[in-house]
């Protein structure tokens, strides 16, 4: 009984930025590794950013530089902005959370519905 619901994604012209959230909701007593996940048409998905509990974040190559990570622990979410995207960041973007539910109990891999990134002129 977790849930993950994502929000904030849409269409942009190349060079634009998007913020992208993510908040969970349902029984759970925390958070651990949380973080963004893209598939672009054709391709298959990859990691894009990753944050931990203790604030160590990862980022994609193609991403660096340009997307930031974050979480708000006292919130449940988690965002990521993304800045002067590129044509090529077209995707489903999808939020995962490593999470300690309560009822039932277990550490488990959620996933979000995802939410889409159009970065077209």
């Amino acid at each position: 009984q977790v849930q993950l619901m994502e929000s904030g994604g849409g269409v942009v012209q190349p060079g634009g930025s998007l913020r992208l959230s993510c908040a969970a909701s349902g029984s759970f007593f925390s958070i651990k590794t949380v973080g963004w996940y893209r598939q672009g048409p054709g391709k298959q998905r990859e990691s894009v950013a990753t944050i931990t509990s203790e604030g160590i974040t990862n980022y994609a190559d193609s991403v660096m530089g340009r997307f930031t990570i974050s979480r708000d622990d006292a919130k449940n979410t988690v965002s990521l902005q993304m800045n002067r995207l590129k044509p090529e960041d077209t995707a489903v973007y999808y939020c995962n959370a490593d999470i300690l539910a309560t009822r039932p109990p277990g550490r488990r891999d959620y996933w979000g519905q995802g939410t889409q990134v159009t970065v077209s002129s």
